[in-house]
């Protein structure tokens, strides 16, 4: 995934709005958004060649979500050795453990993972860490609208700004709508060369990746961009709302999934 937007008590009939775009190959085998087998409780897409996931929730209305923190020039990037960042977000939905408790174990293992952001809680209090960032105690974060994208929390690249823009502008509305959601994740207007970020990847590879949306390109040869986007309502009552939209590298939709379902206290 490389853009999450979230409104955080920002509506006052859905404390929690999800927006995301997950951007990988193509070439890359994932399952759409479903309920597992093996954790009826977790609903959540699954890449199939490590076994995690980018984005998830569970009947008890934990979610969370991971990005890669993009820095070509840092060392410790990606390995086949190192394990798959998605096995943080299938581990915190997997487990009852709570979130800063995760955190903090966590933090300890940092260096076993490639550069990342990660996400996760429940509507009464969201937590964000990242292995490139700071290294103090996790904290709930405040309410407000947040986008997260291949570097830490709030970090102001073009996509980042404007999706809270779009996003803090949607939820005026009283009935968040999914399809003015997708419209939002669809945006592929790429930012002006003067707003780009460095990070080390060489400014058309920067300028092809600035938009919310990631029209198909070539990275060392396979097809790469946005394969799928994800939206997640939580309304006061409980009620939770996903789903789920493919993409193919066209640009035209695969797919749409979604499930609804009541917050269950007693669940994980």
């Amino acid at each position: 995934m490389c853009i999450l937007l979230f409104a955080l008590h920002r509506h006052p009939d859905f404390p929690l709005i999800i927006a995301a775009n997950r951007d990988e190959f193509y070439q890359r085998p994932a399952a759409r958004a479903r309920f597992w087998r093996e954790h009826p409780h977790l609903l959540a897409g699954r890449d199939l060649r490590a076994g995690g996931t980018w984005l998830g929730v569970t009947r008890g209305g934990r979610f969370a979500a991971v990005t890669n923190y993009r820095d070509a020039g840092a060392a410790g990037n990606k390995t086949d050795a190192m394990p798959s960042r998605g096995l943080l977000v299938r581990d915190f939905l997997a487990r009852s453990i709570g979130t800063a408790d995760f955190i903090d174990n966590l933090r300890a293992r940092r260096r076993d993972y490639a550069g990342f952001s990660f996400i996760a809680g429940e509507a009464a209090a969201v937590f964000f860490y990242s292995n490139r960032g700071g290294e103090g105690e996790a904290r709930p974060l405040p309410p407000g609208v947040h986008g997260l994208c291949n570097h830490l929390l709030n970090t102001p690249w073009p996509k980042v700004k404007k999706g809270v823009a779009q996003l803090t502008a949607l939820i005026k509305n009283p009935r968040p709508q999914p399809e003015d959601l997708f419209t939002l994740l669809h945006d592929a207007t790429p930012a002006a060369d003067a707003g780009l970020p460095d990070t080390g990847i060489g400014a058309p590879l920067e300028r092809a990746l600035s938009a919310i949306y990631t029209p198909a390109i070539r990275i060392r040869g396979a097809a790469y961009g946005t394969v799928n986007s994800s939206i997640l309502l939580l309304h006061k009552s409980g009620l939770v709302q996903f789903h789920e939209r493919g993409w193919d590298a066209d640009g035209n939709s695969s797919g749409d999934c979604a499930y609804s379902f009541t917050v269950d206290s007693n669940a994980s």
